[in-house]
């Protein structure tokens, strides 16, 4: 009995010990920061804190990557909160107007902590385990009126890219000289995400699925206070709170205060330790796709934690000063960071809640209504990503509408209807409604981290007037579409929208033939625009024809307008060369060193998630031993590829077009064949570029460096829609330019968007000097070259995904620039 007892009273010992939370350490194994901790062993120590503190911490598990990681939330407070964990949410969403109803008294502050954005800044994710256990285990009180919300990991696959890279060239112990390859990551790096996209300037176009998902949750929680940590140069110690300027003007003043008061809760415990810091240099609030930015535009305190190290650091390396920097150091600041940030909510719980909702009260802005017009597309795209943020929208009444006209940069009037789109300020988040629609955000300072416009009516391509009223608007509910074909010779569908782009890599899927009008002709009293898609009988033979045509169009819902005959009012007619067969395009597109990942990734998701095509992705390591001949198009991303195309690869590269390939160069991989022989790209003349003051004093340097500068700039070009690569545009787009290189127009070739004598940007800074050389430059352009082509886009008609009205000219480069049936 004696011994039952015994092993009784032991077993309950045990059970009580194995009910307590395990230290980080303790659970995985080994010493927090003494190794890489992989994705799914992050995942398993939280489900084990909510499982040994149930009543502290929730965990909400809100998605999946690209690569099926898991994406998790954990939900931390006191029992009393997680008990009414729901009442807390609604009541913080009816604080600011966003639910119906009156808030309870002493509402909890709430601080979300966003962790590894960036994959191979990935101390964070460590800190991240460290900062829940002392939460539960030492720092309850905080939370009785505090909950926090920590998001281990925003980029799980980036992440384990780096994670696995690291844990597999690592040394034993490991090595600290940063000419070892652990600290030298391999193309493409941990970075970005699956897609190579960067998600911390993903925020606000949620182009990507961790973004999206991500949103949902935040949306229907909207903290108080957003930190977003990461990591920086090895050479830079910590930065933390308050942000540089410049601070966009809807930043208030109690945002601005409050950053200083967590800046110096900060400062004091990174003084305890002896640990170095800085503040208020480098990075601003201003760029709204941030992880701290956009949820400063939601009314929080946003937040950025720069920590040094990055990919470069690994478990340790030595700094250019002879410090060892090592994991653990760089996880531990993180932890107090992070720490120190919910003591101050803590503290302030009270006037955080009361701040919050008077950043969500309507405000005199100068614009109080914004109404777009433009093709059901562009509006339905523009309309799907208000959704993703929660922000109200409707569709006006028919009436002239008056403002600020962006088409013009001037006063003008729209005559709007119920197929418009109306986005008022009149709501609780005006304040982003604000930032994100405003013709050119007011900036304070030049010298900024990112670029300095987005206008979304300029991104999307939609006409947009600006008004100091407000429009009213209703919702107009969508009917679902319905193809019923009838029995024709032909069926044409319009082309101006990426999605007509995507109907036709569907029907090109699917084994249909197709058509495009080089001209525009008219059947009916009815005029079809160049680009116009063309599905004939006489093409396609196969007896489900219709049947297949019917299906596709409904999904895709496109509109089919029925041809009975090939006789045209006017020329041309259906058999006439100019309407041109669509041969399916065999693509390869270069990634690898010397290709940016970014743009890489831009190219590899507006292809499979976007086009829907299928393309070859190939190695830049590889090119001398491709056969080109297997592909009609080679797509360069932005890069630097002097060391791949050298002259023997610039001849078989010439060979190749001059055969009938078509080649397409992207933003910096246009320099690639700048002033090279066969080329007709040049740079402009060397003596419109300004010279250089030797004399300038160190000090003033970096300032006067900015007038040479374009950051993210918009500006008004003049196309030539009459062009195929300009087919479904009109006569001007606004192109973004992210840096004073240009290009002469070309001498032999075809100049489709170019900038004319307008060289003013009409959002965004650029300097002085740089716009001086943008008169009667190119931004993109085709060349012929022998039976091939070479088309030049200067600009990136991609970028971030967010630039949605520059993408029909890649899919006009791939469909219908020098369309030929040559087999190489």
């Amino acid at each position: 009995m004696r011994n039952f007892i015994t092993l009784f009273v032991c077993f309950i010992s045990l059970s009580s010990l194995f009910a307590q939370p395990l230290s980080p350490s303790q659970f995985l194994g080994y010493e927090l920061g003494s190794q890489f901790t992989r994705h799914h062993q992050v995942v398993e120590y939280f489900k084990h804190i909510e499982s040994s503190s149930p009543s502290k911490v929730k965990l909400t598990f809100y998605g999946t990557t690209n690569e099926r990681r898991q994406l998790l939330l954990a939900i931390v407070s006191s029992e009393e909160n997680i008990q009414k964990i729901e009442e807390h949410r609604l009541n913080n969403l009816k604080n600011i107007g966003l639910a119906e109803g009156t808030p309870n008294a002493d509402l909890p502050a709430i601080v979300w902590l966003s962790y590894n954005v960036h994959g191979n800044e990935a101390s964070s994710t460590e800190a991240s385990m460290l900062t829940i256990f002392n939460l539960i285990t030492k720092k309850q009180e905080w939370l009785k009126n505090t909950i926090v919300i920590i998001d281990p990991c925003i980029n799980p696959d980036g992440r384990d890219r780096y994670v696995n890279w690291y844990n597999q060239v690592a040394s034993s112990p490991y090595n600290a000289d940063r000419q070892s390859t652990e600290h030298n990551e391999p193309w493409p790096d941990g970075r970005p995400n699956h897609y190579l996209f960067d998600l911390n300037r993903d925020w606000a176009w949620a182009t990507q699925v961790e973004t999206q998902q991500r949103l949902v949750q935040y949306n229907k929680w909207m903290p108080h206070i957003h930190i977003d940590f990461h990591e920086q140069g090895i050479n830079e110690p910590y930065f933390f709170a308050p942000a540089a300027e410049p601070f966009h003007e809807v930043i208030t003043d109690f945002q601005r205060s409050f950053q200083v008061e967590i800046g110096k809760n900060s400062a004091k415990y990174f003084d305890e330790n002896g640990w170095l810091y800085f503040t208020r240099e480098r990075f601003d609030l201003f760029y709204p796709s941030y992880g701290d930015t956009y949820p400063t535009y939601m009314g929080a305190i946003g937040l950025t934690y720069e920590q040094a190290g990055h990919g470069m650091a690994g478990l340790g390396i030595i700094t250019d000063e002879q410090n060892l920097l090592t994991l653990q150091d760089r996880l531990n600041h993180h932890t107090v960071a992070g720490l120190s940030t919910v003591e101050t909510a803590h503290k302030n719980a009270k006037v955080l809640n009361e701040e919050f909702s008077k950043f969500f009260k309507n405000q005199n802005f100068k614009y109080k209504s914004y109404v777009l017009q433009g093709n059901k597309d562009k509006i339905n795209r523009l309309k799907s990503l208000l959704y993703k943020h929660d922000i109200k929208f409707g569709s006006p009444n028919n009436q002239k509408v008056t403002g600020f006209k962006y088409s013009t940069g001037a006063q003008g009037s729209i005559n709007a209807s119920a197929n418009d789109l109306v986005v008022s300020t009149n709501q609780p988040k005006g304040n982003m409604v604000k930032v994100l629609f405003e013709p050119n955000a007011m900036l304070s300072d030049s010298l900024t981290y990112d670029i300095t416009a987005w206008s979304l009516p300029y991104a999307h391509g939609l006409e947009c007037v600006a008004t100091s009223s407000i429009i009213n608007a209703f919702e107009v509910l969508e009917r679902p579409y319905v193809a019923n074909l009838e029995d024709a010779y032909a069926y044409v569908a319009k082309w101006d929208d990426l999605n007509d782009a995507r109907f036709l890599s569907a029907l090109l899927k699917a084994n249909l033939k197709v058509r495009f009008t080089e001209k525009p002709f008219t059947q009916n009293g009815v005029t079809h625009q160049p680009g116009s898609l063309i599905i004939s009988k006489a093409d396609n033979q196969q007896k489900d024809f219709v049947k297949q045509l019917e299906a596709i169009s409904q999904e895709h819902t496109r509109t089919l307008r029925p041809l009975k005959g090939g006789f045209s009012d006017n020329t041309p007619d259906l058999g006439s060369p100019d309407v041109k067969l669509i041969h399916k395009p065999k693509i390869a597109v270069l990634g690898g060193e010397g290709t940016s990942s970014l743009n890489y990734g831009e190219l590899w998701h507006f292809f499979e998630q976007q086009l829907e095509f299928q393309i070859t992705n190939i190695n830049s390591n590889q090119f001398s031993k491709i056969n080109l001949n297997d592909f009609n198009i080679l797509i360069l991303p932005s890069g630097y590829y002097n060391n791949i195309f050298n002259d023997t690869q610039l001849n078989n590269l010439k060979d190749w077009i001059s055969k009938g390939g078509k080649l397409i160069a992207i933003e910096d991989a246009v320099r690639v064949f700048a002033g090279k022989e066969g080329f007709g790209i040049n740079y402009k003349e060397a003596d419109t570029i300004p010279k250089k003051n030797p004399l300038l004093p160190y000090a003033e340097r970096e300032r006067a460096y900015a007038n040479k500068m374009i950051t993210g700039a918009i500006f008004k070009t003049e196309v030539d829609p009459t062009h195929p690569l300009a087919f479904g545009y009109k006569n001007v787009y606004h192109t973004l330019k992210l840096d004073n290189t240009n290009y002469n127009l070309l001498d032999s070739g075809y100049n489709v968007v170019h900038i004319n004598n307008n060289t003013k940007p009409i959002a965004g800074f650029a300097g002085s000097e740089a716009v001086k050389t943008l008169n009667q430059s190119l931004i993109f352009g085709e060349q012929s070259f022998g039976r091939g082509s070479v088309i030049y886009l200067s600009d990136n008609p991609v970028f971030r995904g967010f630039w949605e009205n520059g993408k029909l000219f890649l899919a006009n480069a791939i469909f219908f620039v020098n369309n030929n049936a040559f087999t190489l």
